[in-house]
């Protein structure tokens, strides 16, 4: 099996090294360079790094990410599209040489966030891992790889790769991408829901509402976990109809915590202590974790937990209120959940007296 690890690049000389260190097990390795004014082509190639200067103007990433494909040796197997800022998990030659020699996109997951302690936080599956024929990028934005010509064959691989991105970097092109891949495939599901959440990022509220309707009015929009983030989004453009699109997201895709969370918040600034404490439970009654790019690591962390005990305690019952309030407090070391336990035990020590 004969493997490469390829990538787009601009101004990245911070994470040249990691980047090899993570994929140097790879039988090629490449970088197209799109304009790099920093050291990101001195180090790569002083580390052994292939490096071929591209230019993609007007700019869209698929263009770009083709142009680096074609780049690559025709008797390559896999190709692994590996950003600058992302890191392999270890072993990940050994397992990708388990595979069937069959599989054109092995599913592997993929990390995109870390709590305070390291841990994965959101992870869900992807297909970053392709075959080096029948396949190509397609959208400006958000881009993903799509095949032609060959049976797509998938199966499970038990590899990471983790995304340490860098906050730092402009989203200022994101918006134009996102409404010409809107309008270049109006049909698409995909592209609209996408283009509506940077319509709200932007706050142009109006907008992004009307574009999550459009999303859940498009025949191909029927994946309900996305539907149900489009809801969710609606109810953050309309508060005045919060709690309409809220419980339309649940019936939607009940299996997921966020909207329960989401609606027991609602509750708890009207301050209704009874629903807090009804979608807070029902919340923490989902166990089983949805994995998917919109998961919220508080939903399935301390918030659930916390709006719970404030509802507890606000209906007299200090004993559950404390229980909960620590599980948020063990979850989340945060000073005013600290103070809310503190406030529980007195609580407590002052019925006892």
């Amino acid at each position: 099996m004969k493997i490469a690890v390829y990538t787009i690049a601009l101004n990245e000389e911070q994470f040249v090294k990691r980047w090899y260190e993570s994929a140097q097990d790879a039988d090629y390795l490449l970088i197209a360079d799109t304009g790099s004014t920093d050291k990101t082509k001195e180090i790569a190639s002083h580390l052994g790094i292939d490096v071929h200067s591209i230019s993609v103007a007007p700019w869209r990433f698929d263009d770009a990410r083709n142009a680096a494909l074609a780049l690559i040796p025709a008797d390559i197997d896999y190709c692994i599209s590996l950003d600058m800022d992302e890191v392999l998990s270890e072993r990940w030659r050994e397992e990708l040489e388990k595979l069937p020699s069959t599989v054109t996109r092995p599913i592997h997951r993929l990390v995109t966030s870390f709590d305070a302690n390291g841990n994965p936080g959101v992870e869900f599956d992807a297909l970053r891992i392709h075959s080096r024929h029948g396949h190509r990028w397609k959208y400006p934005i958000h881009e993903s790889v799509a095949f032609y010509g060959i049976d797509e064959i998938r199966q499970n691989v038990d590899i990471k790769i983790y995304h340490h991105p860098d906050n730092n970097k402009s989203r200022g092109q994101y918006l134009p991408l996102l409404q010409m891949a809107a309008q270049e495939d109006p049909t698409s599901d995909r592209c609209a829901h996408y283009y509506a959440r940077e319509l709200f990022y932007y706050a142009r509220y109006k907008e992004s509402a009307d574009e999550f309707k459009r999303h859940l009015s498009l025949p191909s929009a029927f994946w309900k976990p996305e539907r149900c983030e489009s809801m969710r989004y609606i109810a953050k453009c309309e508060p005045e109809n919060k709690e309409y699109w809220l419980r339309l997201a649940i019936a939607e895709c009940p299996e997921r915590r966020e909207p329960f969370v989401d609606l027991a918040q609602y509750f708890y600034e009207l301050q209704e202590w009874d629903k807090v404490k009804e979608y807070s439970e029902l919340a923490l009654n989902i166990k089983e974790k949805f994995l998917g790019y919109f998961c919220e690591a508080d939903a399935w962390g301390w918030k659930p937990h916390d709006l719970l005990a404030l509802a507890n305690f606000n209906l007299g019952l200090d004993e559950e209120a404390l229980l909960h309030g620590k599980i948020a407090l063990d979850l989340n070391n945060d000073d005013r959940l600290k103070k809310n336990v503190e406030f529980y035990q007195l609580a407590l020590s002052n019925i006892g007296e």
